[in-house]
């Protein structure tokens, strides 16, 4: 590891260490043109990889969803894909709540960033430092495209006084002294991280005029779960779902689209995908399950977008998702 100063942000390239595997209750969901039904699976139809959804909003304060933060979950080890705000309460009521215990606040050390948006990266200071003064054992190990590590060292500065007073006070802090201080790797692309649970690819995606914007495709022992992050439509999601078990990708209203100011209208274009488009795109990626996200909805609302979808012709298992649901 190369430190960047007393309390800079190392960078390494890292492995994830083995943890005890649990099973822990889940939602298997089913839908049809009418919508959508959740069931209650049997002990043998739980899935040891999970899709949890901490957060699925958008920069519009709807206080009915988080900032966009998802968890993949295998056994009772938590990967957590970008940090919106609330990511660390959300985790906790999904671990209090839900019985998902990978998503205990000592437990979450690894989050992919999809890109560096504000909604999805404004967790970051709380997901480094919270989980840590409530006595995460190891660092955060962050995987993100270039200028994360910068993005990373401005948070640790920013909270200097925090972590010094912490570690030079009388918190015992002997057993995880250095777990304040993120691990970062930058990625371009490819296979960014293997441990003994999951394979993870980065994704490269059109997001408007970011260099840099990723969607995340992990492999379990299981399943196959594939993020989108922020994406105008993009081939290389088809190509890395090519019939995975869930797709999460984020959304608009199509229709609603329409009623924008013209100017909304050539960004949203460039930089997200509409229901229609979407309908195509995953009507050719074939997903077991397709879960919607990071919902524009502007006026509509779940049952919209799931109209729209079946009108533009999608007719495989569909859900727009909501914060805490487990699919």
């Amino acid at each position: 590891m190369v430190g960047t100063g007393t309390h800079g942000v190392g960078r390494r390239c890292f492995r994830g260490r083995p943890l005890l595997a649990v099973v822990a209750a889940a939602l298997v969901w089913s839908a049809g043109p009418g919508g959508v039904t959740a069931q209650a699976p049997d002990a043998q139809a739980t899935p040891r990889t999970r899709v949890v959804l901490l957060g699925t909003g958008t920069p519009n304060a709807d206080p009915e969803r988080s900032g966009p933060a998802t968890a993949v979950v295998v056994d009772d080890r938590a990967y957590l894909v970008d940090a919106g705000p609330g990511v660390v309460r959300r985790a906790a009521r999904a671990a209090a709540e839900l019985g998902i215990s990978g998503l205990r606040p000592q437990g979450l050390d690894r989050v992919f960033l999809t890109h560096l948006h504000s909604d999805h990266t404004l967790g970051l200071p709380d997901l480094a430092l919270s989980p840590w003064v409530l006595d995460r054992p190891d660092p955060l190990h962050v995987v993100g495209p270039p200028g994360t590590e910068a993005m990373m060292e401005h948070i640790t500065r920013a909270w200097q006084a925090d972590i010094h007073q912490r570690l030079d006070g009388l918190e015992p802090r002997e057993h995880n002294a250095d777990a304040w201080q993120p691990q970062v790797d930058e990625v371009e692309g490819g296979l960014v991280y293997e441990d003994d649970l999951v394979r993870v690819w980065a994704i490269p995606v059109h997001h408007g005029s970011w260099e840099h914007a990723f969607g995340y495709r992990f492999e379990g022992p299981d399943r196959t779960v594939v993020i989108s992050g922020d994406a105008a439509p993009s081939e290389s999601l088809v190509e890395a779902c090519d019939g995975c078990d869930v797709l999460v990708h984020e959304v608009y209203s199509a229709e609603r689209y329409l009623t924008r100011p013209p100017e909304w209208q050539t960004y949203h274009a460039a930089f997200h995908t509409s229901t229609t488009e979407l309908a195509e795109l995953a009507g050719r990626a074939r997903p077991g399950l397709l879960v919607l996200y990071h919902q524009l909805l502007w006026g509509t609302d779940d049952a919209g977008l799931l109209r729209e979808m079946r009108a533009a012709g999608y007719t495989g298992a569909l859900v727009s998702g909501r914060d805490l649901e487990v699919h």
